[in-house]
């Protein structure tokens, strides 16, 4: 049998199989997923179908099912690429912790980096105060024997600007960057290397440059912010291995000139330990996916203290502030401090509390736990985020795919904890404030579909951000109105985000999964609702379309409401301000009196000539035929618009 032949053979059985089973046009890709296949294959069933004369719909279908394929696919890519990088500085940790040979942990940092960043060459340079110069401590893909042995002087070169500012740079083309001083020694050097795209970082000890850790590429490349923050927790690490490797070289000299050498490693026994048993305790709970408040449990034990973590807000700020700049526990009067960060953003700290006395390596150890903490937090942020995205793709699929399996998503659904067997509200929101430019509202629409994410994951509901701003799907509690609902999650929201937020409730919806039409027509609502609010300058409300009865059908679009107000009864308004009559208030008793001036005047308690005078001004003031009735419809629903307008929550 010929190749075309089996070929084709194998393109009819793949495509008559595929027609066979549910979700043909699943199948082939979630076997590329299985296998871990490369993106430019998922095109092959897509060009096998068009080969072997495939419908349009079905062809249609296939490529839906690759896009989603492809991005779950990126999705796996970037937790796998996040789990190796929180692996390779859990293991340098780890390394840091059982310090040996600082060659060979230096070596594993530059190793681990290197391979992270996908870079051709990853070194470290060292200063020499000495000799008034830095110097090549490691490389790792280097193949000049020229490149290796450099010694540069202080200030030449791009490390030198790393060192000068205690900033990471990083240049996108070296001989074309004149941001830094060229020399003919690290020209000579760079060139024999083959490098042109080099990212550097500083490797500091508090506010002193000790040295720089580099990763370059013999091609131009622009390094990504994550890849930059990432080659600045291995240097934080480096700077830790080499302060630590200082720090026991000083304790063996020092321990080595000293007549009570015994006396000295019994007194540092117990601190050691404590320190081991810490490191031994972090690495556990890390494996085991411990917590924060785990790690403050475990430190508080072996630093005989109440250690815990303390958010931004609640901790001092001046302390706060010196411990993330140097790098290390800060006194507080009676506490210490020990900022947790990453990459230059604070989210805490730890606390140990009333323990002004500490040993340098329990300090060490309270700074060593901090970093933990810090990892875990963003491992935790990360894993925040993806559910965030999860419950935002369902929710589409809700609004977007009508053609889904109601079962299928009810089970994707109760893998979030949300029931969509029970009756749900759909809430459209927006902010109402004013951007400065495109960057800040784009900042704020994110805020926004954060705070709405949280809200949805503590409600059991979804979010998803939509038409620019964000939709929500939360249950209705039993004796809870659509009503209730949008006003507090109006408030909830704004409070989150620290501005006014407008939200626009649709009437219930039962069973939500199994209703495709009726989450599109309530998602409709809620967004006309939202409207309505707004062109009524109702902002930082909330209401449901119960709430408007049926001038809910007449506010969605850009209506200028209050114009309609003002050509309207506006004379009757600033008459009523300017003199203190009550003509508008008349007005509105006498329609709902039915045009009846007797039955007026027992509604407002006046004489029935009073009510004759007011209703004569009315007319000087709107024209004679403000009582036809069409003048009539209009001026009724003016007098409506604007108590609608002006009403308040009860």
């Amino acid at each position: 049998m010929s190749s075309d032949h089996t070929q084709s053979a194998e393109r009819s059985a793949t495509v008559t199989g595929a027609a066979a089973r549910p979700s043909s046009a699943e199948a082939p890709f979630l076997d590329l997923l299985a296998r871990g296949a490369p993106a430019d294959v998922y095109e092959q069933p897509v060009l096998l179908a068009r080969a072997d004369g495939r419908s349009a719909e079905a062809i249609a279908g296939l490529e839906h099912a690759k896009a989603l394929a492809l991005r779950v696919r990126a999705e796996l890519e970037g937790r796998r690429r996040r789990e190796a990088e929180l692996s390779a500085l859990f293991e340098t940790a780890h390394d840091l912790a059982g310090l040996r040979d600082l060659d060979a942990v230096l070596q594993a940092i530059v190793q681990r980096a290197r391979s992270l960043l996908g870079t051709d060459i990853a070194y470290l340079s060292l200063n020499d105060p000495a000799r008034g110069d830095t110097y090549m401590r490691v490389t790792e893909g280097s193949v000049a024997a020229r490149f290796q042995q450099l010694r540069l002087g202080m200030g030449e070169g791009l490390g030198g600007l790393v060192a000068q500012t205690a900033r990471p740079y990083v240049t996108d083309d070296y001989f074309k960057d004149d941001r830094f001083q060229h020399t003919l020694t690290i020209d000579s050097g760079v060139r024999d290397e083959g490098l042109v795209a080099i990212l550097g970082v500083p490797l500091m000890l508090g506010h002193r440059v000790i040295g720089v850790l580099f990763a370059a590429d013999r091609r131009a490349r622009v390094f990504e912010r994550e890849q930059i923050a990432l080659l600045g927790s291995f240097a934080a690490l480096a700077a830790a291995a080499i302060d630590t490797a200082n720090l026991l070289t000083e304790t063996r000299a020092a321990l080595a000139g000293l007549e009570r050498a015994n006396e000295i490693i019994q007194d540092r026994s117990g601190v050691i330990e404590r320190a081991s048993d810490i490191h031994d305790r972090l690495a556990e709970l890390v494996l085991r996916g411990g917590g924060v408040q785990d790690v403050a449990a475990a430190v508080s034990q072996v630093l005989d203290g109440a250690v815990e973590f303390t958010e931004i807000d609640a901790s001092p700020a001046k302390a706060l502030e010196a411990s993330r700049v140097e790098g290390h526990a800060v006194r507080h009067r009676d506490d210490w401090i020990a900022a947790v960060a990453a990459g230059g953003e604070l989210l805490g700290a730890l606390v140990l509390r009333g323990h002004p006395g500490l040993d340098p390596v329990d300090q060490r150890t309270l700074e060593r736990a901090a970093m933990v903490t810090s990892l875990l937090l963003l491992a935790r942020r990360s894993a925040a985020e993806a559910e965030q995205r999860v419950r935002g793709e369902l929710l589409d699929d809700l609004l977007d795919a009508r053609d889904r399996d109601p079962r299928l998503l009810r089970e994707r659904a109760s893998r979030l904890d949300a029931d969509l067997d029970t009756t749900h509200v759909v809430l459209a929101a927006r902010l109402d404030g004013t951007a400065a430019d495109a960057d800040q509202a784009a900042a704020a629409r994110r805020r926004l579909w954060s705070a709405a994410s949280h809200l949805a994951g503590t409600r059991h509901g979804l979010a998803a951000a939509r038409d620019g701003g964000t939709v929500l799907l939360l249950p209705l509690d039993p004796g809870d109105t659509a009503t209730d609902l949008a006003r507090r999650t109006a408030a909830q929201l704004g409070a989150a985000v620290h501005e006014a937020v407008t939200v626009g409730a649709s009437a219930p919806v039962e069973k939500p999964a199994a209703r495709p039409e009726a989450m599109v027509a309530a998602y409709e609502e809620g967004r006309r609702c939202l409207d309505a609010l707004r062109l009524l300058g109702r902002t930082g409300d909330g209401a449901a379309a119960e709430d408007f009865g049926f001038l809910g059908l007449l506010l969605a679009g850009d209506r200028d409401i209050g114009g309609f107000v003002e050509r309207t009864i506006g004379q009757l308004v600033r008459y009523d301000e300017r003199r203190g009559t009550d003509l508008l208030r008349t007005l509105d008793a006498y329609f709902a009196c039915g045009m009846s001036p007797a039955r007026t005047k027992d509604d407002l308690h006046v004489h029935v000539n009073t009510v004759a005078q007011r209703l004569e001004r009315v007319g000087r003031l709107l024209g004679g035929d403000w009582q036809e009735p069409g003048r009539v419809l209009e001026i009724q629903l003016a007098l409506r618009l604007r108590r609608l307008a002006g009403s308040v929550r009860p």
